[in-house]
């Protein structure tokens, strides 16, 4: 009864916690509103302005949840929380102003205090969360609001987590004791308690109320985990399982739950569902805004083409998307047209007698791209992701270099982190592939809405002209 009250008694302290703090979310949206209210702005609708932000209060408490920000963040990176926070309400400002769009009322709308609310609003919602957390640092940093942690393992990768959780002094938690379950090894460290039998540490942890033991073992120690497992199931402790796996894994350790069961991808898409749906949603957005506002430069491409060549004005090629599924890629025709033979494909090179004079503009400027647009609303392509090549050279290349097929774990994009740092073109050697896969594994390892937004940066003030483009 004792443990079902605890229990119940979390849960609800949490459930508050998480209620409260979307209620200052919420009072915040209103209040950021007002204050671009007070400044100079141009000519709105008050009354539809007024039920605009009560809209994205509502879609904020729908909205924001999706994007982990009244989870617990103990012990994890503030950075990340700032993105999803901005990232969470950048999707409902966009979600909003689609209602409004939808609604035929956005012209109504100041588009000066819109902009300049949704900036103050970004900034209290994560000055907000910034000023709890170095509150809450500070208070760590004096010994109080810790989480006490017992450490079991041996050798290298247990003395790396010990060393992870002694640098990170504002995360809440402290290591306390070791206990090494297969050489019976004590640590030589005054401020550790450290054991070398089982029953002493787990009275140990018993006596002083430890609340956390977390396992940094290797995954092939199975017996050692079920045995410290079994001595503490009737024990309210939290117990967590940090394996070695650097030596197994292709991308980051994450866990996830298959048929109800905690799975570790080893080699896997390194992208949450949570955040592949983040993705997609900027994808559509940014693609529908995209085709609209360049219509009139993509008409003018179409006709240029029309006018200095024979032959139709956008080009198509199968290629591989997310999870080897084929689909057929869109360009503006960009060479003058001629025989392919079957299964091979010629790579442009730098004066290609093939490329017309429309053409190579619009290969070196990458306006040749856009049609790729509408690969993207279609959901074959992302805005940004590891570039597509030719199925033939996708053959060629998965046996040669390493890594090279786990390119195609998510959609693949217009640009790419390995374009804006200036792999694009032709790769007439194996090295220059190997490259671009290496930077395509990088992103895929480190994604976050930050990274989407510096590369389509990059690619808009350096990626657009580039002396490999041709």
């Amino acid at each position: 009864m004792r443990t079902v009250f605890r229990q119940t008694m979390g849960r609800e302290s949490v459930d508050m916690e998480s209620a409260l703090a979307r209620l200052l979310d919420v009072l915040m949206i209103a209040m950021a509103a007002a204050l671009a209210r007070l400044l100079p702005a141009g000519e709105g609708h008050p009354i539809l302005e007024g039920a605009f932000v009560a809209l994205d209060m509502a879609l904020a408490m729908m909205l924001l949840p999706w994007f982990g920000v009244y989870e617990s963040w103990r012990g994890r990176s503030k950075l990340h929380l700032t993105l999803n926070v901005v990232a969470g309400w950048i999707v409902v400002q966009l979600c909003g102003l689609a209602m409004m769009f939808l609604l035929h009322r956005a012209g109504l709308l100041s588009r000066i205090w819109c902009v300049r609310w949704t900036v103050i609003t970004a900034m209290l919602l994560v000055a907000s969360r910034l000023l709890i957390h170095a509150m809450l640092g500070r208070i760590r940093r004096a010994g109080r609001n810790l989480r006490m942690v017992a450490v079991v393992g041996s050798g290298a990768h247990r003395d790396g987590v010990l060393a992870s959780i002694a640098a990170s002094t504002d995360s809440g938690f402290r290591a306390v004791a070791t206990f090494d379950p297969l050489h019976g090894e004590t640590v030589a460290d005054a401020g550790l308690s450290s054991f070398s039998e089982l029953r002493d540490f787990a009275n140990w942890v018993r006596r002083e109320r430890t609340e956390e033991v977390w396992l940094a073992m290797p995954m092939s120690q199975e017996h050692a985990v079920l045995r410290i497992v079994e001595e503490f199931s009737g024990d309210l402790v939290n117990l967590r399982f940090i394996p070695d796996v650097r030596a197994l894994a292709m991308f980051d350790r994450n866990v996830v739950e298959l048929v109800g069961l905690p799975a570790i991808n080893l080699m896997a898409s390194p992208m949450t569902p949570h955040a592949l749906m983040q993705k997609a949603l900027f994808d559509r957005v940014f693609a529908a805004a995209a085709l609209l506002a360049l219509s009139p430069v993509m008409l003018l491409v179409a006709a240029a083409i029309k006018l200095t060549s024979r032959g139709p004005v956008l080009f198509s090629q199968r290629r591989m998307g997310a999870d080897g599924n084929v689909f057929r890629i869109y360009k503006f025709r960009s060479m003058r047209v001629h025989a392919q033979q079957d299964g091979v494909v010629h790579q442009a090179t730098r004066l290609d007698p093939r490329i017309t004079r429309v053409g190579a503009f619009l290969r070196r400027t990458s306006l040749d791209e856009l049609p790729q647009f509408f690969n993207v609303l279609r959901g074959q392509m992302s805005v940004v992701g590891p570039r597509p090549h030719a199925i033939e050279h996708d053959d060629q290349y998965r046996t040669i270099v390493d890594g090279y097929i786990h390119r195609y774990r998510i959609k693949p994009g217009i640009t790419g982190w390995a374009q804006v740092n200036g792999f694009r073109g032709e790769t007439d050697r194996v090295e220059k592939m190997q490259a671009r896969v290496e930077h395509d594994l990088y992103y895929l390892r480190n994604w976050s809405f930050a990274l989407d937004m510096r590369i389509v940066a990059a690619t808009v003030v350096r990626g657009l002209v580039d002396r490999n483009a041709y």
